[in-house]
């Protein structure tokens, strides 16, 4: 019966797209729990047994994903690599993935698991396919942890079940840390991510087809994060009234990943009038959109949440100057000494946005007081230099492999000493 549990989840979420249209999500959750506590009441963990494998961690996840979990997979396996423990990575191929073209981990891949601790980087709505498709044997006697993102303050109750596949959770801030602490009393430990952001002097704002006369500002997202929770029209928005269609000495530049077309056409349509906006819709490589984030001249993230804030970090870590929303996992790295915070009122989420529901709470930003630190970074240059150079400052302080890696090592130490 687990095993029938198990192909249903898995053809239920291929067929997502066609299922959402014919019924109610409500409905379609409900199902979905009903399955995964069954197969879940069917299955019997074998508990840890250090001794059974050597030490060591096997992380699982999609490494080689160009979207901002696979990016997420990378740091984490850079933290594994700096902790100097025993690791192995196994791409686990999610089928929500566009594409799969980041082998900077290549070497490091394995078609087995052989160490003790499994390092699950698969988000928790994920979890129960992963375990039917990976199959058991992959759990038994491992210490289980799973490194999970979230961006809202209350964890997703169909999710909770979840937990079973589990030891204990690993998240990358103090804000996804809270919200699954609130439901569980496994172990959660927050891991912050050691950034870097690698950009090549080749790719200049000539590479990129921008102009050296102009002060660029910057925003970008990823269709498969929402545009609801990215918010970039609120960028745009604060870019509009900022500065005037005429004012000819100033541009926007807008990245999308996976873009939709309504999103596009929605965008363009607000910044009707505007003749320096460019826009970029293919992927880039890592290293090529680090490039794009140091030549501009200012970045900004109007996002509603966030689960971690990492463009806004690596924006921070290459020198630029940063305006970003004052509230959840961003402000863990950000202050208004390093970035210009910009304040918000909370709002309900009104209609169903992705896996954000109606109902939950997030961040409206004010987009007059973004627009004014627009206008600020682009008319003082002193300011600018001093944010830029603060910033950089405090991410290779807060956010560093060495801070990573001690943060690790004493966690796994940890879990070794309790379970002789």
């Amino acid at each position: 019966m687990a095993f029938l549990s198990a192909r249903l989840l898995k053809a239920a979420g291929r067929l997502k797209p066609v299922l959402t249209k014919i019924f109610p999500i409500s409905l379609l959750r409900r199902a979905k729990a009903l399955l995964i506590n069954h197969a879940v009441s069917q299955t019997n963990f074998i508990p840890f047994e250090r001794a059974a494998h050597p030490d060591g961690i096997n992380l699982i996840g999609d490494i080689r994903a160009e979207i901002g979990l696979g990016q997420s997979c990378r740091l984490v396996a850079d933290a594994l690599s700096a902790s100097g423990l025993d690791f192995a990575i196994y791409h686990f191929d999610q089928l929500r993935s566009p594409r799969h073209d980041d082998h900077s981990w290549d070497q490091k891949i394995s078609n087995e698991t052989p160490y003790n601790i499994n390092l699950f980087h698969i988000n928790a709505a994920d979890l129960p396919l992963a375990f039917f498709e990976l199959g058991p044997a992959m759990w038994h006697k491992r210490y289980n942890i799973g490194y999970w993102l979230w961006e809202l303050e209350n964890f997703p109750p169909e999710w909770r079940t979840n937990l079973e596949f589990v030891d204990e959770i690993w998240t990358p801030s103090e804000f996804v840390s809270s919200a699954v602490r609130r439901v569980t009393d496994k172990p959660v430990h927050t891991i912050p991510y050691p950034v870097s952001a690698p950009a090549a002097t080749q790719y200049d704002r000539e590479s990129f087809g921008l102009p050296d006369s102009k002060f660029l500002f910057l925003c970008m997202y990823d269709c498969s994060s929402t545009m609801e929770r990215k918010n970039p029209l609120g960028a745009v928005s604060a870019f509009t009234a900022a500065f005037r269609p005429e004012q000819t000495d100033v541009g926007l530049v807008v990245k999308i990943n996976n873009p939709l077309e309504q999103d596009i056409l929605l965008l363009k349509r607000e910044l009707a009038g505007y003749s320096h906006v460019y826009f970029f819709m293919e992927t880039f490589s890592k290293e090529r959109v680090n490039s794009l984030i140091a030549c501009a001249d200012a970045y900004i993230s109007l996002h509603r949440s966030e689960g971690f804030g990492l463009i806004l970090a690596e924006a921070m870590l290459l020198g630029t100057p940063t305006i970003a929303t004052n509230w959840s996992a961003n402000t863990e790295f950000m202050n208004a000494e390093v970035a210009c915070m910009v304040d918000y009122s909370f709002t309900a989420i009104q209609n169903d946005a992705a896996v954000y529901k109606k109902g939950e709470r997030w961040a409206e930003p004010d987009i007059r007081q973004a627009a004014e630190y627009m206008r600020r970074l682009h008319r003082d240059g002193a300011y600018r230099a001093k944010l830029a150079a603060a910033a950089q400052k405090h991410v290779q302080s807060e956010l560093s492999a060495a801070r990573a890696r001690e943060r690790i090592r004493r966690r796994v130490e940890e879990i070794y000493a309790s379970r002789h």
